[in-house]
Formats: structure tokens, C-alpha cells, sequence
């Protein structure tokens, strides 16, 4: 395969023991259908980004086969159960093989990113050997990354991601584009991460899963939140 457009690269973790840090908080039945909520607000978005040739969701759980498939997204399994930066780098190794032009890579769980700023993602970016990355909200991780090709920087993912990326782009010798975005930049990991999405009053999925299915625990929750 050749193509001269993008390829969005989404990991997807199983969802058995999603989202843990919010284990306090929310039972792991919806836990679970959070992270599925989210991972359909993401899809949404990149299906109605301009600029992209196709989406990868790299998972082997079921239940995100099935959503990713709705959206027209390719399944990769390979990597899928070894952690993040396995999961993009193999799917990385794929579209270089492929001759696909450049790869995006974003997490499932930012409920707010929009399709316009994966479209500026896609507009600022360099042409010919380029990286450019969107930080999270508080700087350490990266939470969208636009590499061409595919394979240009070595990724390593993790809490502490950002700079060590632009260290990486350096050392290939690319002065990286960087962009700060104020949807991909809140990923829901922790207590603290869903408050600040709770500040934010957005139409999404995630929403909807947590103002619906929990009822009197989300809106429990909320007062909590109100009293930080």
C-alpha cells in the first residue's frame, strides 16, 4: 500500500483493567465504558479530521475491535499487548513497509480533541522529514505525536514523555514543531483529570456515559469536584 496522506495510530489497552487510577471513584463496569466512550470520541473526531488517509487502532480487546471497526479503522493486534510505545512503533514499522507518508499518533482517552485540532496538527506540520508533537496539560506527556515517516524519532511513551521526544527529534536532526491544544492536552487518567473534564462542558460520549449510567454517583462527584 501507498499513500500520500496520514495514518492515525491509536493503542488501545484491554479494557479489563481500564482506567485504574479512577478505581476510587468509579466502579470498574463503568470504568470500562468510559474508556470505550472516550475512545469513540476520539475515533469521531479523527473520522471528520481533514488531511488524514485512514485510521489504525491497535488493540485486541473485543469490545474496542468492534467501535474502532465502526469507524472504518484498520485492526493491528501485533504489539497491542506490550504497552504504548510498542503498540505505535510497531504500527509505525507497518506503514513505513506500506510507504505511507507520515503517522499520527494520539491516545484514546482525550474526550475533548476536536477535528479542528487535528487539523492544525496536520496544517503545521513541516513537509518532508518533520515531527510534530501537542503536549498534555501539564507538560511531561505527549498526547499527540506527528511524525513523517512514520519511523523519523524513536517514541518512548510515558508520564514523562515531552521533552525527552524533542531531545529525540534533535538527535535526528529535526527542530520539532510544537502545539498546544487545549482538547488532545487532557487525557483522563486521574481524579484530577476528570475534574478539569468536568470543568469543561462539551457534548461527548464520555459525558454522556458518566452523567448517565452513574446518576447519583457522578452527580455525587461533582459536588466533590465543586469543593476543591
Amino acid at each position: 500500500m501507498s499513500d500520500s496522506g496520514f495514518w492515525a495510530v491509536v493503542p488501545v489497552k484491554e479494557l479489563a483493567g481500564a482506567k485504574s487510577r479512577l478505581a476510587s471513584m468509579l466502579r470498574p463496569e463503568l470504568r470500562q465504558a468510559l474508556m470505550l466512550a472516550m475512545l469513540e470520541d476520539v475515533l469521531a473526531a479523527l473520522t471528520l479530521a481533514r488531511g488524514l488517509a485512514g485510521i489504525v487502532a491497535v488493540t485486541v480487546d473485543p469490545a474496542a475491535r468492534r467501535v474502532a471497526k465502526q469507524y472504518g479503522a484498520r485492526i493491528f493486534e501485533t504489539g497491542a499487548r506490550d504497552g504504548h510505545t510498542c503498540a505505535v512503533t510497531t504500527a509505525a514499522q507497518v506503514l513505513v513497509e506500506e510507504g505511507c507518508r507520515g503517522m499520527l499518533t494520539l491516545p484514546g482517552d482525550i474526550p475533548l480533541v476536536t477535528a479542528a485540532e487535528i487539523g492544525r496538527l496536520i496544517e503545521a506540520h513541516r513537509p518532508g522529514r518533520a515531527f510534530t508533537i501537542a503536549p498534555s496539560r501539564d507538560e511531561r506527556g505527549s498526547n499527540a505525536i506527528l511524525c513523517s515517516p512514520p519511523d523519523a524519532v524513536p517514541l518512548r511513551f510515558g508520564e514523562d514523555s515531552f521533552f525527552p521526544h524533542l531531545a529525540a527529534a534533535r538527535a535526528c536532526g529535526i527542530d520539532a514543531t510544537v502545539l498546544r491544544l487545549p482538547g488532545i492536552a487532557l487525557d483522563i487518567d486521574t481524579p484530577e483529570d476528570l475534574a478539569a473534564f468536568e470543568c469543561v462542558p462539551l457534548p461527548t460520549r464520555a459525558r454522556a456515559v458518566l452523567s448517565g449510567a452513574v446518576g447519583d454517583q457522578w452527580n455525587e462527584l461533582q459536588r466533590g469536584f465543586g469543593a476543591r
